[in-house]
Parts: C-alpha cells; structure tokens; sequence
C-alpha cells in the first residue's frame, strides 16, 4: 500500500509517484473522511517545509474543520473570509505568498506566513477546500499548485 520511501528523481516524478500513491490509498475506498484523512497524511509526509496541511468541509453555510495534519486549527471559517474562505467562495485555488499581506487573513497558526488553498468540488459544486500553510513566505510555485491541483481532482473521484 504506502512505503515510507524517499521520493527520488525531478520534481514532477516526484509528484508523479505522489499522485499514484494517492490513488492506490483510495482506490475502493467509499468513505470521503477516511481518503481526506490519508491524503492530508500523504502531504504531509511529501512536502517539503509545510507547518500544516488539511481539509475544510462546506456544510452548507460555513467551512467547517476536517480531516487535518498539523496543529489545532480553527474549527468554522465563513465564506469570503481568510485565504480558505475567500478561495470557496470564489471556486479558485489561491496562492499567498505573504499571508499577512492578506486582507482579512485567519491566523490559526503564527508560525505559517505562506498559504495555499484548493477548491474541493463534488458534483460542480463546493465540498470545501485542501489548505497547506508554510512557515515559508513564498513556498508555493506554480508547479506545486498545478500538482496540487491534479492532487485534489482525484480525491474529488472519491467525493
């Protein structure tokens, strides 16, 4: 299933081992908190200098905390507020690079300085997001974003 093993060769097959490990985690797996909670686990252990890394479920009114990897978190996040409520809000992945630039950002953890957040979708429409803070400003390149990205449409298979 899932060997600690190093991730050897360039970025992208890097990502490319990543994604398969992914699949073969979920692969026939019908419960969405048990593959959000191996995927934010997956993460963790792949990328390099990330603080926290974990799932906000929409339950219809707010962005509520889900399976996570990292600190306690804030547990509701209304819509249009911070990087993760913004970024549901607009059915955008958003990247900041300086999180404290960010107009109306939630500080849940002091230490993180740089952010990405990723739309969740079931069915077109929002089922929360993939948030991955780093303690880093500018952490996440178009690069990551893409195979995070590509990360997130197939756990969406599984929604």
């Amino acid at each position: 299933m899932f060997h600690n093993m190093p991730y050897e060769g360039t970025a992208s097959e890097q990502y490319t081992q990543v994604l398969g490990q992914l699949k073969a985690l979920i692969h026939d797996e019908p419960s969405s908190v048990a593959n959000m909670a191996n995927a934010s686990a997956l993460l963790q252990h792949f990328l390099k200098d990330i603080n926290w890394v974990g799932f906000y479920i929409y339950d219809g009114k707010e962005l509520v905390l889900g399976p996570f990897q990292g600190l306690p978190a804030c547990i509701r996040i209304p819509l249009n507020r911070g990087v993760c409520g913004t970024a549901a809000a607009l059915l955008k992945t958003l990247v900041v690079e300086d999180v404290h630039a960010f107009p109306g950002h939630i500080a849940c953890d002091a230490a993180s300085n740089s952010e990405i957040v990723i739309p969740v979708l079931k069915d077109g429409k929002l089922f929360g997001v993939l948030d991955i803070d780093s303690p880093m400003k500018n952490r996440f390149s178009p690069e990551d974003q893409q195979f995070l990205e590509e990360f997130v449409g197939i756990l969406q298979e599984t929604l």
